[in-house]
């Protein structure tokens, strides 16, 4: 899984329409992240999208496939990003409207951070 410079600098410059993004690296792959949001990650220059049950059906009518990766044991593992469509990378305004919804759907995934709670001592 690796994420090289050139292909992170072409989607920095492709996302351009959809707003500025940050580009970090993870497990040899990339995040891609606006305002801390994970929306998409890129493995093996390939990017894959943020994904929910509503979004989907868009990605497999278009022949594209889920992030997948091999656990220990050799279980495959499917996340919730999916492969982007060749054809959006050449077309940045396009592409902008597929990353504001995938950014969305990570919004609402986001979990807030656990309040830390004072435990009281029982005597």
């Amino acid at each position: 899984m690796s994420a090289s410079e050139g292909f992170q600098e072409f989607l920095k410059d492709q996302l351009a329409g959809f707003g500025p993004v940050a580009i970090r690296r993870m497990f040899g792959g990339a995040g891609v992240y606006a305002d801390d949001v994970m929306l998409g990650l890129i493995a093996d220059d390939t990017l894959y999208l943020k994904v929910d049950g509503t979004t989907v059906p868009a990605f497999e009518a278009e022949g594209m496939r889920a992030f997948t990766y091999t656990a220990k044991g050799g279980k495959p593992i499917s996340m919730s990003y999916w492969e982007v469509l060749p054809r959006l990378l050449e077309d940045p305004d396009e592409l902008a409207e597929w990353a504001r919804t995938a950014y969305a759907i990570a919004c609402v995934a986001k979990k807030p951070a656990r309040k830390k709670t004072s435990r009281k001592r029982k005597s």
